[in-house]
């Protein structure tokens, strides 16, 4: 007996598709079905395009494919303002960008977290939508003439840079430092990291302005190798300037050996009456203006009186804790990062606050300690990166028994599982706020406050 006809057929690579695109998927990618129900997931296309894309990837239940031809543009669709490869979303008036948002927060918590009974409040829009980012990483490569070139990865691609003259989410100053230095690289004749060959010497370039302060940190990303520090110093209009050397085949402006050449070795920055001083390696907020929108938001979710013990879980350079601590307690602040808790330490000294304490460890090894040495947390600060916390994370906040949990999440697919283990160990999701970071791109930032039933 034959098996049956498998009810769709599969795309092949490189195979070109007419669809229509009905909605947009978590991660910023249009979805689209064929007449046989197959889905495809296509990059560069919004609700409403009809579009010619080119099958990147087929599985047995999905494609991922990549717009080459807007057949038919969507009612929503408007001009782009810049040339970026890190802006997809501008095609879509901001007002739809929000809602979208929106809308992902809530399939996510329902759909992944099956959650019910919160309030879903209404995504607070950024203050500006254009240069608003106050850190860039660059990559280096080669033009279409073989010139050095510094810019982003092409959509899609891993070995192609898209050279960029104004990227218009940073600001005028930052990007002058970017062309200060690429002017330097091309003077001195210098080569860039081949991402095939894993051969090569220039890879990245990173860029951090105190919004607040005006000052400016850029740090160039090598192979190990040679170069010629004192030109750089002389090219390069910084108040901090580093140069980090790293041997490892991935792309990652992380690790390596970092050398100060010239100026501070830490950016100071303000958030709201706080001052800060910040590492090279240390994570700060993207948005200043709006960080202080989202750590406002937090303060209001932790709702403390003055008696509280507040843990900062992945507190970075000690933003969050530093803020609440006024109205606390003591605030416990746990970091694997030793850099940025050595920040968070000089931070709390450099404001005058004294009932903070900041500690260097992985949060699953350093939790149970943690409460025998402080006692108990009245609230958890959670700030954890895009994977989310694993099993054994929530595991020892669900040992530690705060009252409330203050989970600050940039992705609600991971947020809805961590929620959900935390609702079944006890905790009710009673409120989630939104707040646009990242106006543009499809990246999410909220805050969700659970508490103890």
């Amino acid at each position: 007996m034959s098996a049956p006809a498998p009810s769709s057929t599969r795309p092949t690579r490189g195979s070109e598709l007419e669809l229509t695109v009905d909605r947009l998927a978590y991660g910023g990618n249009g979805v689209a079905r064929r007449e046989d129900g197959y889905v495809v997931f296509v990059a560069g296309a919004v609700p409403g395009d009809r579009v010619r894309a080119v099958v990147g990837k087929a599985k047995k239940a999905y494609a991922e494919a990549r717009a080459v031809e807007v057949l038919e543009p969507s009612p929503d669709r408007v001009e782009p303002v810049a040339d970026h490869p890190g802006a997809p979303w501008q095609v879509l008036p901001y007002e739809r960008q929000l809602a979208v948002k929106q809308e992902q927060i809530g399939d996510a918590l329902t759909r992944i977290g099956r959650l019910e009974g919160y309030e879903l409040a209404p995504m607070v829009p950024a203050v500006e939508q254009w240069r608003y980012r106050n850190k860039l990483e660059y990559s280096f490569g080669e033009g279409p003439g073989g010139e050095l070139v510094c810019g982003f990865h092409a959509p899609g691609r891993f070995d192609e840079i898209v050279p960029i003259a104004d990227c218009m989410l940073a600001s005028e100053r930052s990007n002058a430092a970017r062309e200060q230095v690429l002017a330097f690289c091309r003077k001195e004749g210098l080569g860039a990291w081949d991402r095939r060959s894993q051969q090569g010497f220039l890879r990245n370039l990173v860029v951090r302005e105190g919004r607040r302060t005006g000052q400016l940190q850029v740090r160039l990303v090598t192979s190990p190798g040679k170069l010629d520090a004192d030109a750089l110093i002389d090219a390069v209009d910084a108040d901090g300037l580093f140069w980090t050397q790293t041997a490892g085949l991935g792309e990652s402006t992380q690790g390596g050996e970092t050398t100060l050449l010239q100026g501070s070795p830490q950016l100071h920055e303000q958030l709201g009456d706080l001052r800060f001083l910040i590492s090279p390696d240390a994570f700060f907020q993207t948005n200043t203006e709006m960080a202080e929108v989202l750590y406002g938001h937090a303060a209001e979710a932790a709702g403390l009186h003055g008696h509280e013990r507040v843990f900062d879980l992945y507190c970075g350079i000690g933003t969050i804790g530093l803020s609440l601590a006024a109205r606390a307690r003591e605030v416990v602040g746990v970091e694997i990062v030793e850099a940025a808790v050595s920040d968070a330490i000089e931070n709390a000294r450099l404001n005058e606050i004294t009932n903070a304490a900041f500690y260097a460890g992985d949060i699953r090894l350093a939790m149970r300690e943690l409460v025998e040495r402080a006692g108990r947390p009245d609230v958890c600060v959670i700030d954890p990166p895009r994977a989310g916390l694993s099993q054994k994370v929530v595991r020892r906040i669900i040992e530690a028994a705060p009252q409330r949990i203050v989970y600050v999440s940039c992705n609600p697919t991971t947020l809805a599982p961590n929620a959900a283990q935390l609702a079944e160990a006890g905790w009710a999701l009673r409120r989630v706020q939104p707040v646009d970071m990242f106006p543009q791109t499809p990246h999410i930032e909220c805050v969700a406050l659970l508490e103890k039933t």
